[in-house]
């Protein structure tokens, strides 16, 4: 069939999401005519597992069937969900020296908003105004708690949220300050995240495709993205595309560049590899 072998693996905001959060008819169809040509679809994000929840139901059909059948690869990289078993398939968690890490950071910017993940739940340990946008887009309610009273272990990822301005200074500090035990991204303007070492989203795909036992050379594997934490999944994979709305810097890295997320990404994706 036409999309033997092929996987196509999403970023979900700003890439296969539109501004407003939802997937777009003409996306849809064309990931329906993927699938049932032989092709694979999922996603890879930043978003945890409560956050990517409403996500997936972004992606069913009229026919009440869902489009996301295989597990995603969600924080950024550091777990594997299959939301169909509603498990995690693999995960990935800060070590307690990356812990005593982040604590060394918060101490220094205590007044930025820190989102704590562990498994299905989301500890907001101090707020600001981009943060309550942030959980109202994602559309999830968190535990709201002082930071003592977060479990010391499990922590899968920390997001810092600020104005760019503040982020931009968090990025300084961590540079100047390295850390051997993590890795740090910034996945939005507002956003920095601290995640378990080596972790990215393209380690997240291989440890997707261990999972699914799809051999290298029995697959080839396409993605899309519009940010920094997408870099390597573009890099890596067979053929990578930016969105329009993408940093230039996401550009430079992919094959090539389609639409902005408001216009068709999947659409255009599918119709290029028609045509190869």
């Amino acid at each position: 069939m036409k999309f033997d072998n092929t996987i196509l693996i999403t970023d979900a905001d700003g890439t296969v999401l539109t501004d407003d959060k939802r997937v777009l008819e003409v996306d849809k169809a064309a990931i329906s005519e993927l699938i049932n040509n032989g092709g694979l679809f999922t996603l890879a994000t930043g978003r945890g597992v409560a956050a990517a929840r409403s996500v997936v139901k972004e992606f069913m059909l009229d026919s009440n069937e869902n489009l996301l059948r295989l597990p995603l690869v969600v924080f950024n990289g550091a777990a594997v969900y299959d939301f169909i078993k509603d498990e995690f398939l693999w995960k990935c968690e800060l070590s307690d020296n990356a812990v005593s890490y982040v604590e060394i950071v918060l101490e220094k910017f205590p007044d930025v908003a820190v989102e704590i993940l562990i498994d299905d739940t989301i500890y907001v340990v101090s707020t600001n105004e981009f943060e309550e946008m942030h959980l109202d887009f994602a559309g999830i309610e968190p535990v709201r708690c002082s930071y003592g009273e977060v479990p010391k272990e499990g922590w899968i990822k920390v997001l810092v949220i600020d104005r760019p301005e503040i982020i931009d200074e968090v990025i300084e500090f961590t540079r100047r300050n390295p850390c051997e035990y993590v890795h740090m991204v910034r996945s939005y303007t507002m956003y920095y995240e601290i995640l378990p070492k080596d972790v990215n989203k393209w380690t997240g795909i291989q440890k997707l495709l261990e999972i699914l036992n799809i051999k290298e050379q029995n697959r080839r594997i396409i993605t899309a993205g519009d940010y920094m934490n997408d870099l390597e999944m573009l890099e890596q994979s067979d053929i990578g595309f930016a969105t329009a709305n993408a940093e230039d810097i996401v550009k430079e890295t992919a094959d090539f560049t389609v639409c902005d997320c408001n216009s068709g990404v999947a659409r255009d994706i599918v119709v290029y590899l028609k045509g190869v």
